[in-house]
């Protein structure tokens, strides 16, 4: 995904009902909103939304996360280690989920390159 372009990457169900992951670029700021589920089946579309977000970066960029449903362990350190190879700047996240916060602090506390905002 280009977050600059407007592309979206919406990840379907499987047919057993599995999780569903949709990430668009945000209009009028840098940066992606991603909505459903962060998974194990998930993940991969998650990684590649968060390289293309990092190699966008200037400094500031903006994740709003208020329609994620869930965000597993494996999500979380995707986005922590995205954070910590940027080269200045920060992500904010806007509106996580609660559980993603807790693994943020339980692993990476005090991660200067992320901000958690409209908590």
């Amino acid at each position: 995904m280009n977050a600059s372009h407007g592309v979206e990457r919406p990840v379907p169900a499987p047919s057993h009902g599995g999780a569903v992951l949709e990430i668009r670029s945000l209009s009028g700021r840098p940066g992606i909103r991603a909505a459903g589920e962060i998974n194990v089946i998930t993940r991969s579309s998650w990684e590649q939304a968060l390289e293309d977000l990092a190699s966008a970066h200037t400094d500031l960029s903006f994740v709003e996360l208020s329609g994620l449903m869930s965000i597993d362990v494996g999500g979380a350190a995707a986005l922590a280690v995205t954070a910590q190879q940027l080269g200045a700047g920060r992500i904010v996240l806007d509106r996580p989920p609660p559980e993603l916060e807790r693994i943020l602090d339980m692993f990476w506390p005090g991660l200067p390159t992320i901000e958690v905002a409209g908590r």
